[in-house]
């Protein structure tokens, strides 16, 4: 039983830091990552978890940079602190709890409710408390939301997209759930001219007359239908794992809550990941196909901004640890901003998909287009 009187009286991002940190050793030596011009430096009690962060970002750069950010990650029980959290609100189509926060007067509280991990954002402090080692991938998001606050600063626009450079390309791949980004960006990589940039959070910016595109270091996150239909991941699962999922009916197969990490390093080569400089983004691909339709996969290019419904796709909200360059963090109710999208996303190449989902039919559709 947790004593949480000191927690009651906390109103501030640092007295939140200290009870986060309380009677806690940090390890010697911190992780320092940099993402282009972004340095990060973590610290943790767990040599543990600083290696398996180490193993995960082992494409970036290890080396000091000159501006960094620091994150702070304590492995220990979940910390009951039994403050009143408020729900933040979901995204339309998403339903269940999964963010609660709470205000303090120069920072908030975020708390993930299915697990109890518990992080603290402001300007000074970033601290992660909880079972890190148990939930990484949350951690993982978090350090990554460090280097999107970093981004959106910097007046770069979030992007619900994946992201690959296809034959010197830079190509999104946007769509509504379920729409198999993350699939088709890995069909993609089959190509032997390919080179990922990001899974599901892309980064635009106009420089001069072209778009650019950055991409964070979040590796692809892919669900089990992914897996078993693609033999160059085939080791990810073990093949007794394997026959029970291709047992399985197609829909229930590809709605399983179980997620995979592919290491694209591992799986595609040492060359084939960029996710920390920018590119010249040549076209954007958004899959409106449906596994209802019995139609031809078809690829035809519109003009995004007359199609504010496919436009859905592709804005993003920064979420409940984004903080704006004089500090403001961003409210649930906040809307997006369609007309800076519309704006950036006028001089770009944009592609709806209708039809079926094949990925194999499309995956020569983009090849025709980009790769001839």
């Amino acid at each position: 039983m947790n004593d949480n009187t000191e927690w009651e009286a906390t109103t501030d991002a640092k007295a939140a830091a200290a009870l986060m940190m309380k009677g806690v050793a940090l390890c010697e030596k911190p992780l320092h990552l940099t993402i282009g011009d972004c340095g990060l430096v973590i610290h943790s009690n767990s040599q543990l978890l600083l290696d398996r962060l180490s193993k995960y970002f082992n494409h970036l750069s290890k080396k000091p940079a000159v501006s960094t950010i620091e994150v702070t990650a304590i492995e220990r029980e979940i910390l009951d602190t039994d403050l009143p959290f408020i729900d933040w609100r979901r995204e339309p189509g998403k339903s269940g709890r999964k963010d609660a926060y709470l205000e303090l007067a120069d920072g908030r509280l975020v708390l993930k409710v299915r697990t109890g991990m518990l992080f603290l954002q402001s300007e000074q402090w970033r601290v992660a408390v909880g079972p890190c080692v148990e939930y990484d991938n949350q951690l993982i998001n978090f350090i990554n939301s460090q280097v999107m606050n970093w981004l959106q600063q910097r007046d770069w626009l979030i992007c619900h997209a994946a992201g690959l450079i296809l034959n010197g390309h830079a190509i999104a791949v946007a769509g509504f759930s379920g729409g198999g980004k993350s699939t088709l960006m890995l069909h993609l990589m089959e190509h032997p001219q390919s080179r990922y940039l990001t899974n599901d959070r892309l980064f635009l910016r106009r420089e001069g007359v072209k778009v650019e595109a950055v991409g964070i270091p979040k590796l692809p996150r892919i669900n089990p239908g992914t897996v078993v239909n693609n033999p160059r991941l085939s080791s990810l699962i073990d093949e007794e794992r394997r026959e029970q999922l291709l047992q399985l009916p197609k829909q229930e197969l590809w709605d399983l809550e179980e997620k995979f990490d592919v290491d694209v390093q591992q799986f595609y080569g040492r060359d084939r990941i960029d996710t920390s400089s920018s590119v010249p983004l040549s076209g954007l691909v958004i899959l409106n196909w449906s596994k209802k339709d019995s139609a031809p996969v078809n690829m035809t290019k519109v003009d995004i901004t007359q199609r504010n419904e496919l436009l859905t796709a592709v804005m993003k909200s920064p979420g409940p640890f984004y903080q704006d360059k004089l500090g403001v963090f961003l409210q649930d109710d906040d809307p997006l901003q369609e007309a800076a999208y519309q704006q950036l996303l006028k001089s770009v190449s944009v592609y709806e998909v209708t039809g079926r989902m094949d990925f194999t039919e499309l995956t020569e559709l983009c090849l025709k287009q980009w790769c001839n």
